[in-house]
């Protein structure tokens, strides 16, 4: 029997239409508020080089290395072919070529050398616009920027491994420090028992004779980046828990033990090795003074911390670039998804909490460049508001990333679009470094124990009294919250979001347009806002806050 049926023809099903090009490539500093907070924390200098450097973050080049070397995680290998201990890490090219960028352009410790007004604004401003690319080589760029002014409590160790640790050179593989064009640095703080309670540290630390030389015994639950050259390392000592150096490789090129048990397998920053290294017989070199371990890596701490906030307003940044472009160029029920007036509503939304971020971020860098060369009022404000931008900025981002991958849809739910990678890495912030408890708990220490925090904190909001009523309600109520001392500790999350979301109105009153402020203490402080993104009031100017964002042109 002979078939009627149509032979079927090799046309597509389908045409590929209302679907978004490629945002790459693009300038990740296309940012206003990042730029005007370069210019006015002392840094305008370094516009011309940032410019440069967001076009790169921005090219198709750098986006493919950040996709390869999230997808192709580091492996371990604990010995050579031989049976030989080696414990190294191997990282996929993509990795090298980001960490050889982001060394080159200042995002690690070379501002410690730098010797112009807004070195580190300047950093922390490259920082945010080379993260447009891949979170998990800023670990490492935070670990060795930080690590320098811990260093200093020894000038001897300062000296010797300083230079490295300033160098725009990206000098990958373990070799002695001392014969390397460049050197990279970690830390090694938490151990299982203990977490954010580092005095619960087992960790031992025996002198050998040699002065200032002690060997580690013991074992560490989280060391982030073991590929670095060098490790601040706390320790209990016979004084008491001191703070340490240690070198991957000695002095004399042999390798120091430092054996890696296995990398963890985390959420997000999957590019980024995290281990559980074992010191036996370790040789470590005395950091400061014996028994004030903690006193001498809090500096570290403070700087990383500082890094946490400028990652997370990297982040929604990021991430609010993506759903902008998306809605661009996507059309529904007959228009484009940017000319829907709820469309247009959420991204204002998240346009608004972006720039507050941003603003603080850039404000902070500023306390941290003046406080590097000797303000002491800005060094208590660099305390104050970096512990509560810890809190605040990190706690903010995975409600905020959550958002913006929902603006793409199906699509934003896919690996691909690059959306779940954002969202992956949204909640580590607001971890690293003391969670959000460590950290609110943090503020209320710092209020208490250390000399002109308050007053550097209520001296900042003073400077916008009577400019917008919600923001003066704001800081009186935070006035009452801190003079009720009974049960304060119950109360810190709510006291410390009352502080950043002063800190960051006084910001935008004095730094942002208008429409900006006013829409952001109308809802952030006067309550005229509802429990999710996409809730401004019908008298926010959402086109004021879109053009200004600069995003989804």
């Amino acid at each position: 029997m002979t078939s009627t049926l149509p032979t079927p023809t090799q046309h597509a099903t389908h045409a590929v239409e209302n679907q978004p090009p490629p945002l790459s490539p693009y300038d990740a500093s296309d940012n206003p508020a990042l730029l005007e907070g370069l210019r006015r924390e002392g840094a305008g200098w370094a516009e011309e080089d940032l410019r440069g450097l967001g076009a790169h973050a921005g090219s198709p080049e750098a986006q493919e290395w950040a996709e390869q070397a999230d997808v192709n995680e580091p492996v371990l290998r604990t010995h050579d072919r031989y049976g030989h201990r080696v414990d190294e890490v191997d990282f996929h090219p993509a990795w090298h070529s980001l960490m050889r960028v982001g060394v080159a352009e200042g995002t690690f410790g070379s501002a410690w050398a730098d010797e112009r007004p807004g070195a580190h604004v300047a950093r922390y401003a490259a920082l945010q616009v080379w993260g447009h690319t891949e979170a998990g080589h800023g670990c490492p760029a935070a670990m060795t920027y930080a690590a320098v002014p811990a260093l200093r409590h020894s000038p001897a160790l300062a000296a010797a491994y300083e230079p490295g640790l300033t160098s725009r050179v990206y000098d990958p593989g373990l070799r002695a420090p001392e014969g390397k064009r460049g050197l990279l640095a970690g830390m090694g703080m938490t151990e299982k028992q203990g977490g954010s309670d580092v005095r619960a540290n087992s960790t031992t630390a025996t002198p050998t004779g040699e002065d200032g030389v002690f060997t580690l015994r013991g074992h560490k639950w989280f060391t982030s980046a073991p590929m670095c050259d060098v490790f601040l390392v706390l320790a209990q000592a016979p004084g008491g828990l001191s703070c340490f150096l240690v070198p991957r490789v000695l002095p004399d090129g042999t390798r120091n033990t430092f054996r890696i048990q296995r990398l963890k397998d985390k959420l997000g920053n999957r590019s980024n090795a995290s281990s559980e290294p074992e010191f036996d017989g370790t040789v470590a070199w005395l950091v400061g003074p014996e028994g004030r371990g903690v006193r001498t890596i809090i500096e570290m701490v403070n700087c990383t911390r500082l890094d946490c906030v400028a990652g997370s307003s990297t982040l929604m940044r990021k991430a609010l670039v993506e759903a902008a472009h998306h809605a661009a160029h996507r059309g529904a029920f007959g228009t484009r998804l940017l000319d829907q007036p709820l469309m247009r509503n959420v991204l204002a939304d998240l346009a608004l909490e972006s720039e507050a971020a941003t603003t603080l971020t850039m404000r902070l860098a500023g306390a941290a460049d003046r406080a590097a060369r000797g303000d002491e009022a800005e060094r208590a404000f660099r305390r104050i508001g970096v512990a509560v931008g810890k809190y605040w900025v990190t706690k903010r981002a995975p409600g905020f990333t959550a958002e913006a991958l929902e603006c793409l849809g199906g699509n934003g739910y896919v690996e691909e679009s690059g959306m779940p990678r954002l969202y992956r890495e949204a909640p580590l912030n607001s971890i690293w470094e003391g969670s959000g408890n460590v950290a609110a708990l943090d503020v209320l220490r710092a209020l208490a124990k250390e000399s002109g925090t308050a007053q550097a904190l209520f001296t900042e909001l003073a400077t916008t009294r009577g400019a917008d009523r919600h923001l003066d309600d704001t800081v009186a109520r935070l006035g009452r919250e801190l003079s009720d001392v009974d049960g304060i500790q119950a109360r810190a999350r709510r006291v410390v979001e009352l502080m950043a979301l002063a800190l960051q109105a006084s910001l935008l009153v004095r730094h942002a347009p208008a429409p900006v402020a006013d829409a952001f203490c109308a809802t952030r402080l006067g309550g005229d806002w509802g429990n999710a993104y996409g809730t401004l009031p019908a008298a926010a100017d959402v086109t004021a806050i879109l053009d200004r964002a600069a995003v989804g042109r």
